[in-house]
């Protein structure tokens, strides 16, 4: 949902209106767009006085300013192919069409245009935004998904359009890590309390299918969840969201975009031993420990070779620092460590 003012006449309708043409991207087929067209500035007394004319102007003018701008939402909307479902006071609500039929059928010429066939409406990672209407896939993939909650753990259609390299059936993949990640968990649950920790805001910051995520869902565990997909491996986003899970594309050699003290809980699973091809595993934890509230927890879970290392740069920072073996016992070539962000550093 879409709260605005009246300056959204220059934020969505300029430029062949470019920012909705994103909302309509991320929009799955058959989506809904709420929008509260209200001014923000009717009843403000300081800001009328900004304008310079007497109340009753100020409201006259705002009034057909407003006017102006849902006559050119609907018109923008309609050539979107947007179906009007809902219209109350200030608030509008639209639909997106479930496939192509009415794009194909506008009239020549019809603005904005059809983006290319080979145009890829999932490359959303340091892409400029498209004055162009993204297709729906032909094959329906997308549109229909089961009711929450049996999404979160039903193979969505687009798993099958998902670059991977694995040599196993894709619905086999999805089904044995979302078993693995859910026996881990139930063993984090009752051997280590994660529910008396009391987590709200989580962070998987190598989410794959968002297994982990689903996993926390199904220990019944009241948190959010940011699902993270690393730009140095394959794009599973759409798997992610057609699960009914949020996330975003990083690349966990820059900064991630959020402030500071915002997370409970940071999980890594086999990200440090990818990313240290491409940077310094130090800059990564030290923006772990700039997004980690204090008293804060890290669960890493990676290989044997890049623990030690990992080890000393979260002691340096501060963090308690424990390294445990997985189930796979002293052998296996993984280890966790978790680490507690102190509230006071000494």
């Amino acid at each position: 949902m879409l709260s605005d003012s009246a300056f959204c006449f220059h934020l969505h309708c300029d430029e062949d209106g470019i920012l909705l043409l994103e909302v309509n991207r991320m929009l799955r087929a058959g989506g809904y767009f709420a929008w509260a067209a209200q001014p923000v500035y009717k009843h403000e007394e300081a800001q009328e006085e900004h304008w310079k004319v007497d109340k009753y102007d100020t409201i006259v003018y705002l009034d057909c300013v407003l006017s102006l701008i849902i006559s050119e939402m609907l018109n923008l909307t309609t050539r979107l192919c947007w179906e009007l479902v809902k219209k109350e006071g200030y608030v509008a609500i639209w639909q997106k069409p479930s496939n192509n039929s009415c794009y194909l059928s506008r009239e020549a010429g019809t603005t904005p245009p059809l983006c290319d066939p080979d145009d890829n409406p999932d490359n959303v990672w340091y892409v400029d935004l498209k004055a162009c209407i993204s297709r729906l896939p032909e094959n329906g993939y997308g549109a229909n998904l089961p009711s929450w909650p049996d999404r979160l753990q039903t193979p969505p259609d687009r798993l099958q359009s998902i670059k991977l390299d694995a040599y196993i059936a894709r619905k086999e993949l999805f089904k044995a890590e979302s078993k693995y990640w859910n026996d881990i968990i139930a063993s984090y649950v009752h051997g280590l309390h994660w529910k008396k920790m009391k987590f709200r805001n989580v962070m998987d910051m190598r989410a794959g299918f968002g297994g982990f995520a689903a996993a926390l869902i199904e220990q019944k565990l009241d948190t959010w969840v940011m699902n993270v997909v690393p730009v140095s491996g394959f794009n599973t986003l759409p798997v992610i969201y057609d699960r009914g899970l949020l996330g975003v594309m990083h690349d966990w050699c820059e900064p991630f975009d959020t402030y500071p003290r915002t997370y409970d809980l940071l999980h890594a699973s086999g990200l440090f031993s990818v990313e240290r091809k491409r940077c310094n595993l130090s800059t990564i934890m030290l923006e772990m420990d700039r997004m980690l509230r204090p008293g804060g927890h890290v669960y890493i879970r990676d290989s044997v070779d890049v623990m030690d290392e990992l080890g000393e740069i979260a002691k340096a920072m501060g963090w308690k620092v424990t390294m445990r073996e997985t189930a796979e016992g002293p052998h296996a070539s993984y280890r966790v460590l978790t680490g507690d962000k102190r509230l006071l550093r000494g």
